[in-house]
Formats: structure tokens, sequence, C-alpha cells
């Protein structure tokens, strides 16, 4: 963490919720003199954590050159200067991007993370994604539509074929050839959350599967902040196939004052 007071603070909003950022994202909101935030995915109540005398500039019709001029300015004019970001700022923030500029331009920066919003979704439907025997591993990732060119080794099918809880980004206008994507490998029969504005006053929550989930979005017309959770593990409790954990069997040997975690 960089501890200039000056740096740019990159800062995860959460999911949208004015409650569900981190004390330290509140108190940086509240000192700072200059805050950019994505207007189109943010509830406006997380600005309520901003001083009254912060300039506030909506980045939703801005490109990156304009938002990095913006972050640059503000530094170099002795602003301490906040970008929030919609979830947490390791996925799809284009946190890469936009720091490679400010290191050319000679300006510090630091990161703060903040709650996903597949975090918040699955929190929204009270269900773990990691489900012993079922699935232990969470694939997140996105599909390419009028956006940044996906790598050829990332196949929505590759990702399906490992049968992991699967979080899909950005992509709720293509729900239903996605689910025909995936139903060789998780079966039509398979559960389906979609969280629209998780923890927003807007919040939607769809349950389904993916043989039928794209018929309640396409009715409910959702078109974007929307995330897709398809897998075995979001079904309903007791799981049919769901295992003990390994470091709550009562026949795990817990004399080693040591022991590295087992799930």
């Amino acid at each position: 963490m960089n501890d200039d007071p000056r740096a740019v603070q990159f800062v995860g909003a959460g999911p949208g919720a004015a409650d569900l950022l981190t004390v330290r994202a509140a108190r940086l909101l509240a000192d700072a003199d200059l805050v950019l935030y994505p207007g189109s995915y943010l509830d406006p109540e997380v600005l309520g954590h901003c001083s009254p005398s912060a300039e506030l500039i909506d980045t939703e019709h801005l490109d990156l050159d304009a938002i990095v001029d913006s972050l640059v300015e503000g530094h170099r004019t002795g602003r301490r200067v906040v970008r929030l970001v919609s979830g947490d700022p390791s996925v799809y923030s284009a946190l890469s991007e936009q720091t490679r500029r400010l290191d050319a331009a000679g300006v510090p920066w630091t990161v703060t993370p903040g709650v996903p919003a597949y975090a918040a979704a699955a929190a929204r439907v009270g269900r773990e994604l990691t489900v012993p025997l079922v699935a232990q591993s969470v694939v997140l990732t996105r599909t390419q539509q009028r956006s940044t060119a996906m790598p050829g080794t990332e196949s929505l099918k590759t990702f399906a074929s490992t049968r992991s809880t699967l979080v899909l980004h950005l992509a709720i206008t293509r729900i239903r050839e996605l689910m025909a994507e995936v139903t060789p490998d998780y079966g039509s029969d398979c559960p389906v959350v979609v969280v629209y504005r998780a923890s927003q006053p807007q919040e939607m929550v769809l349950r389904g599967t993916v043989a039928d989930i794209a018929d309640s979005v396409e009715g409910a017309g959702l078109r974007q902040a929307a995330v897709i959770l398809v897998g075995r593990a979001l079904a309903g409790r007791p799981h049919p196939e769901a295992g003990q954990s390994y470091l709550y069997d009562p026949a795990r040997d817990r004399s080693a004052k040591r022991q590295e975690g087992g799930r």
C-alpha cells in the first residue's frame, strides 16, 4: 500500500448499498476533495459518505483519457483524490489501464478493496458457492459482445467443463445462448440465480434452472447490472450430494499446534 497521503485512491464501492463499503472506504470518501464515481452502477446514497465540499464527477460518459486527466490534475493541484469503482477493484474495474497511465505521469496510487457483486448476490440468496463434494472452485468470467475480446483459452465451454460454480458478469443480454452453451456440462436442471443490482433499492432476484432462467430474465427486461450464478452448489438445502468440511470434521486430528487448513 502506498503511504503517500496524496496518492490517488482507487476504492471499491461494493455492490451499491451505502452501508456495504469498508470502514476505510468511508473514511477515504469523507476526506476526499475530488471523487470520480461510476454513476450507472452506484446507488447515489454511497456518495453520502463524501464531504459536502468535495467535487463529484460522474464518469459514466467519460473515456479513459478524460478520467485519468482528472485524476492527474486533482493530484497535481494538491487535492485528495478518490476513484470509486463498482464492486471490487480486482475484477473488471479497468484498474490496470488507469494505473499504467498514472505511473507514466508519475502519480502515486493505492487500492482499497470492496465487496464484489458476486459475493453480495450469493449472500442475498443465502448460498455458499463452494459446497464439499459438489463444487470447490468458483469461476469468475464474462462474455464478449460489444466489449473487449476474450483470450482464446478462456471460452465458456472450457470453464463449463469444470462444473465449478460459474459467475457470469456483463452477460445478461446473452443469457439464452449462454445457457444453451453450458447445458451439456451442467444439465438443463442445474440451478441458476440472477441478481440484478444486488443490495440496491432496485434489487431483483430471479431463481430458475439452466433450462428456464432466460425466460425469467427476458420477461423482467433485464439489460445490465446483473450477475448470473450457475452451479449445483446453489441447490436448496440440504444438498443431496454435499459432504462435510474436513475443517470441522469431528474425526480430524486437532492435536497439532499448527496444521494446514482443509476444506
